[in-house]
């Protein structure tokens, strides 16, 4: 059986991390875990939510060639997904999940064209900017801000050709259930084809 290199993106507060744990749940895959040079929540746990590394690690792994991908979030923090894990995975046949921005989304289908990429959508700006709110992880300033950098994400998945597939998150069953009959038909394409 062939792997498969799944990418999901979406802005922020649209349900994406918990569609993805998800899918990966139901499927038997695995999740890639990024690298990330921001700093670590009290929620988060380190080589399970995210690589934490500081600055100066992060630069090695840059220029080892360590990363599929590397974007730098709201110009101040660095996110990069490791090779190894993503190679691995595929090599014994896995799926392995990527939940990445636009940005690490263009840089993967450049490098692996075959991996399939799926953008979830709020079902409108209202609903996203609600979501935004009801997290209460940020300040207004820092909502607002979230909020435009959505609209530009949202504009680009939406013309960029990089995605293959696009979810509207406006009931999460619902949804989890589209995102899961999507890539189950991919696992079963790459097995008849690899």
């Amino acid at each position: 059986m062939s792997g498969l290199l799944f990418v999901i993106s979406g802005p922020s507060g649209v349900g994406k991390t918990t569609m993805v744990h998800e899918v990966v749940r139901r499927l038997g895959g695995e999740f890639s875990v990024s690298a990330t040079t921001r700093a670590r929540t009290a929620r988060e746990r380190d080589d399970v939510d995210y690589h934490f590394v500081d600055q100066a690690t992060f630069q090695r792994y840059v220029d080892e060639d360590r990363f599929i991908e590397v974007a730098q979030v709201f110009g101040r923090n660095w996110y990069g997904t490791l090779t190894a894990q993503v190679t691995d995975a595929l090599k014994a046949g896995k799926l392995i999940a990527l939940d990445i921005d636009v940005q690490g989304a263009k840089n993967v289908k450049r490098r692996i064209p075959h991996a399939y990429a799926v953008f979830i959508l709020p079902p409108n700006e209202d609903a996203l900017l609600a979501r935004l709110h009801a997290r209460g992880r940020e300040d207004e300033a820092a909502i607002e801000r979230r909020f435009e950098e959505a609209k530009k994400e949202i504009d680009f998945a939406q013309t960029s050709g990089v995605y293959d597939a696009f979810v509207v998150n406006d009931d999460l069953e619902v949804a989890i259930d589209q995102l899961t009959d999507l890539v189950r038909g991919q696992l079963l394409a790459a097995s008849r084809n690899g």
